[in-house]
């Protein structure tokens, strides 16, 4: 089952694919599906240095991830699953010498979804003509350095606030904060607050239904493949919605290999308090990145930081 799991992470790869030319189709996908590698490596590697390292650690891919995605205009999910990897990578319960085979297991799903995305473009683009590729946007100090970093600390702090109230396996408080903060005002930060919280609540309970179906690797693949569906169904009609699935999918990727170890009231009572925690400081990051007196004190004193060159745009 954990095997099937870190194979099924790579999976979500797909998710990534233009709606562009083949060609631009599949070079997009396999640069997303090395990104994601090299995340969930990071976050794998990070659960063996000290504990005050994961902060930083994560905070680093947060900023680096989405400076990258920002520079070549990623659209949606953005550095989202990215993030997910790292985080997840990072409290996964595997020895030190399982960690290449996990990766590996994590390559092959990123690669079966690659192929799977080639073949379905086969069939698709005679159907329906590609869009042509969109110019890349200038890229801004504002928009692709100063917001990366505020977003990247905000990831930190959630974590480091969690590692303080000794929450385990807290790995869904900085994607939760990520999610929040990806909001495009401070209204759709406010919105997204609220729709990740109550639509968490709600699939925590349908989480609580399946968790005591009687479950073996077979229901468990078969149930995935049912949550990922309607994820991508509703997600572009109510994120709300969508979170009531994406709630029970996350928890079966994360921790799917442990299930039947106990109640899973535990388990249901950490991950709304991660929602909640995450969605509350990731809350606090949209009001100070949609700030214009956080951005002008702020951006001042980071221009200093930087060498010159990253302060020409």
């Amino acid at each position: 089952m954990n095997y099937g799991l870190a194979a099924s992470l790579g999976g979500v790869v797909f998710l990534y694919a233009p709606n562009t030319s083949l060609s631009h189709r599949m070079v997009s996908l396999m640069a997303c599906a090395f990104g994601l590698c090299a995340c969930y490596t990071l976050g794998l590697m990070s659960h063996y240095f000290p504990q005050l390292l994961l902060v930083p650690v994560l905070s680093f891919i947060a900023i680096l991830v989405t400076m990258v995605c920002r520079f070549y205009a990623l659209g949606p999910p953005g550095s989202l699953f990215f993030i997910m990897a790292a985080a997840i990578g990072a409290y996964a319960p595997i020895d030190g010498v399982q960690v290449p085979l996990f990766v590996g297991l994590l390559t092959m799903g990123c690669l079966q979804a690659c192929l799977i995305a080639f073949f379905y473009s086969l069939y698709f683009l005679p159907k329906q003509a590609p869009l042509p590729v969109s110019p890349m946007p200038p890229a801004t100090f504002e928009f692709v350095i100063f917001d990366s970093v505020v977003i990247g600390l905000f990831v930190g702090i959630s974590l480091a606030v969690a590692q303080v109230m000794q929450m385990e396996r807290a790995y869904w408080v900085p994607v939760s904060c990520l999610a929040v903060m990806q909001g495009a005002s401070l209204r759709a930060v406010w919105n997204k607050q609220v729709h990740r919280i109550v639509g968490t609540g709600i699939g925590l309970v349908l989480s609580w239904g399946l968790l005591t179906l009687p479950l073996d690797k077979w229901r468990v693949s078969l149930m995935m493949m049912v949550l990922a569906f309607m994820i991508e169904i509703l997600v572009v009609r109510h994120y709300a919605l969508a979170v009531i699935f994406i709630t029970p999918m996350t928890i079966f990727l994360a921790e799917g290999g442990d299930l039947g170890q106990g109640t899973p009231d535990a388990l249901l009572q950490a991950r709304l308090l991660d929602t909640v925690l995450g969605s509350v400081v990731g809350l606090i990051g949209g009001v100070c990145l949609h700030s214009p007196r956080f951005r002008e004190r702020v951006g001042r004193q980071l221009r200093r930081l930087l060498p010159s060159y990253y302060n020409r745009t």
